[in-house]
């Protein structure tokens, strides 16, 4: 049985050191011998050239390593992933195929904006975390704030496993609140542990916080409860330990370490924490997939007896080996030289390897078993949120959601030479990373490439010059805008065409206009009566209009929301098809649009801004300028905190403005809030 692999991921805010903290877990365990630091751009996760010079973790990393305790050996599988909310879709991916995460807080920032983003998309997949307070030695440092800032921000019942010995420069270590020791990392690589008494100066707070890790055990477990109120049981470390471990694998509470990865202290009981509360693949329920030919839901067992169903997450193109496709095994097991299926090109194909990701190396394994993450080579056609399984059972899994993007730029390469490989280059960016999109602007003939944000579009085009050796000339970024019909209006499009032989004949009545539920997408209501239009027809004219909503009657943007009410029709017994009916529904739309009043929606992005009291005034008149609305500004550690909503158009260059406004004295982090209507005055300008 598989109970000795653990596949987790590392999450959080940007700069609050998940790269320095995987580094430190992989020294301990054994699979580098030097450890590496971002700031000498180093390390083993961060491989990429702009990941060096940028100190910024871009695209998610996998790793398999080892830790022994208690005389068993462990597989942890890492994925280390971005902090940057325009690399979101590699948390999303990464989070699809995880089973547990290591969320990482910064002592003295806290809960950061980013940090939220990451941890609901963690909940929203229902995966068990762990806390770790890292950079104990940073000036601000406070454990026992961030502990309260996870319960009222991230909405979640922290237990404090440890508490710190002193903070910022007077970090010297850690009390184990369950064994009741206290650590002391004594040499400079932090491998030899000394425990010691704990110091008589924190006999009060150590007592007080087991005390509180008790009562919360009891609060949230009922076998715990019942140990805790029998005065007649003496409670064992093993008794809180099986507490701690139910309670975070049924996602109640979320134990808290803390540490500093830096200074190499903390580490080995956070790999502890790991083994010892975080689910292996098999204790998780049976995974949810869908018959592919009868559409059943079907429950798989997560074991190897079971048929074989993984998930690919992740496609990479290496330079060696060509097209990697990244795999979460869920159940069953594959060998080399075995036939799958990608259900969703309904094509099987043959492993020729499997590897096992170790970073940027590779080790070539026989077979992967349910709950390993591997790479496969040998698939040709492998995207994103394929599932791959036996040929003789077709499982459909849950697929991995993606962004739509916010923000495009035209670009082209600098010279012909490079028109044809420009081509492919783009099409192999886009394999790797399906939330950039690539079209051609059908009026100029240009090439748009589409991502989430100023940053994303800028390591994108770095990594076409850095990678791939072509030099681009890109236009100045653009927002991607929405419409929205504010007006409902009926209209009746016929279709009526008559070509010798076979005709076309379609006719449909309907009313058009906005939602009255807030909610995005088509709202379809179809209200024929007494077969009007007969029911195998409906669905096109649904599709025909939900294809209509991509180009909006106002500027061409897509439309953000729509409802349409299919009222009554009529149909030719002999020239009707169902395309006809999907032909009269993107006539019709275009025929009426715009009279129903569209007007251009345009994306909000929620900003929070770090900075210093001096500056104050000369933040808050540029959010001003730039159309901003100030939500909130909170003070914290002696900086101010402005949390703001800014339309995306006047982001553009915002951080370097910033850097120059605050003489460098300021950070910056933005995320997509919401779609909201574009000032009339605004709006004239853009539709011309």
């Amino acid at each position: 049985m598989k109970y000795n692999t653990r596949n987790i991921g590392i999450i959080a805010h940007v700069d609050a050191g998940k790269t320095t903290l995987t580094e430190r877990l992989l020294y301990y365990t054994g699979m580098i011998h030097k450890i590496g630091n971002v700031d000498d751009g180093n390390t083993t996760m961060d491989k990429d050239i702009q990941e060096k010079n940028r100190g910024i973790t871009i695209s998610s990393a996998a790793i398999s390593t080892q830790w022994k305790k208690d005389d068993n050996v462990f597989n942890i599988n890492i994925i280390d992933t971005p902090g940057h909310i325009d690399f979101a879709v590699e948390v999303e991916r990464s989070l699809r195929v995880l089973d547990s995460v290591v969320a990482v807080f910064c002592a003295s920032s806290g809960v950061q904006p980013q940090t939220e983003n990451v941890w609901f998309q963690a909940e929203k997949h229902g995966i068990s975390k762990i806390c770790f307070i890292n950079k104990m030695d940073r000036i601000g440092a406070d454990f026992f704030a961030v502990l309260n800032e996870i319960r009222t921000k991230l909405d979640a019942v922290p237990l404090a496993l440890q508490i710190p010995i002193g903070s910022e420069n007077n970090f010297e270590g850690i009390i184990d609140l369950i064994k009741q020791k206290a650590l002391y990392w004594i040499d400079e690589n932090g491998e030899t542990i000394i425990e010691k008494e704990i110091p008589e100066n924190y006999h009060l707070e150590t007592n007080e916080w087991r005390m509180k890790l008790m009562e919360t055990l009891a609060e949230f477990d009922e076998a715990f409860f019942e140990t805790f109120m029998n005065s007649e049981i003496q409670i064992s470390e093993e008794m809180i330990l099986e507490a701690i471990k139910r309670t975070c694998q049924s996602r109640s509470l979320v134990p808290v370490l803390c540490g500093s990865a830096f200074k190499n202290k903390g580490v080995q009981p956070l790999l502890d924490a790991i083994i010892d509360y975080l689910p292996a693949p098999n204790q998780l329920p049976s995974i949810n997939g869908k018959d592919a030919k009868t559409e059943e839901t079907i429950e798989l067992e997560r074991n190897e007896e079971e048929t074989f169903s993984g998930l690919v997450f992740k496609v990479v193109i290496d330079k060696h080996m060509g097209k990697l496709a990244m795999l979460r095994i869920y159940s069953g097991n594959i060998k080399s030289g075995d036939t799958v299926l990608n259900v969703r090109t309904g094509e099987s194909f043959r492993i020729s390897r499997i590897l096992q990701m170790q970073s940027d190396k590779t080790l070539t394994i026989e077979e992967g078993k349910a709950g390993d993450i591997v790479a496969l080579t040998g698939i040709k056609d492998a995207k994103t949120g394929d599932s791959l399984s036996s040929i003789e059972r077709a499982v459909l899994l849950e697929s991995i959601t993606i962004p739509a993007p916010v923000i495009r730029v035209s670009i082209e390469p600098k010279t012909n030479a490079d028109e044809k490989s420009f081509g492919l280059v783009l099409a192999k960016i886009q394999e790797e990373d399906p939330s950039l999109v690539v079209e051609r602007d059908k009026q100029t003939g240009e090439t748009l490439l589409s991502g989430l944000g100023e940053l994303h579009l800028e390591v994108t085009l770095e990594k076409i010059r850095l990678n791939h050796g072509i030099e681009i000339n890109q236009g100045k970024p653009k927002v991607s805008y929405r419409e929205i019909l504010t007006e409902t209006k009926r209209h009746r499009e016929k279709l009526s065409k008559q070509n010798g032989g076979s005709g076309q004949f379609a006719d449909i009545t309907f009313e058009i206009g906005p939602r009255e539920d807030n909610e995005i997408g088509l709202e379809f209501i179809n209200q024929i009566k007494g077969g009007a239009i007969p029911s195998e027809f409906i669905p096109s004219v649904e599709k025909g209009f939900r294809e209509a909503m991509e180009n909006g009657a106002l500027s061409g943007n897509p439309l953000e929301s729509m409802k349409v009410t299919l009222l009554d029709g009529s149909t030719h017994s002999e020239d009707s098809k169902a395309y006809d009916f999907e032909v009269a529904a993107r006539d019709g739309f275009r025929a009426i649009a715009k009279s129903c009043k569209p007007k251009l929606l345009e994306p909000i992005m929620q900003v929070e801004i770090q900075s210093i009291e001096e500056y104050t005034g000369a933040v808050t008149a540029d959010i001003n300028k730039r159309r901003g609305i100030i939500t909130s500004i909170d003070e914290k550690s002696g900086r101010k905190i402005f949390t703001a909503e800014v339309p995306l158009a006047s982001t553009f260059g915002y951080i370097s403005d910033l850097r120059t406004l605050t003489s460098g004295r300021a950070s910056i982090s933005m995320k997509l809030s919401h779609y909201s209507l574009v000032p009339d005055f605004i709006a004239n300008t853009l539709v011309t």
